[in-house]
């Protein structure tokens, strides 16, 4: 089973990251139900603006921590490379 790590752009022009095993479903909640995170249910709607798949857990988690580090322009740089 495939893990993703995703960027999310919110209504109001910021970002969020996080991680799945199931991206479609992953980004429903966030646009239309509580189990959305409580970050994006505020930001409505979303919109998919990154997302890089892992073989592991372990690695699409380290993977999430390093873009949750970066800085605005980090990110926005890693979206369009």
């Amino acid at each position: 089973m495939p893990f993703v790590v995703y960027i999310l752009e919110c209504s109001d022009g910021s970002l969020y990251a996080g991680s799945t095993c199931d991206l479609q479903k992953r980004i429903h909640e966030h646009n239309n139900t509580k189990a959305g995170a409580k970050y994006t249910r505020g930001r409505r709607p979303v919109k998919l603006v990154y997302f890089k798949k892992f073989k592991t857990l372990a690695k699409v988690r380290k993977k999430e921590a390093e873009i949750k580090r970066l800085t605005r322009l980090q990110k926005i740089a890693l979206i369009f490379r």
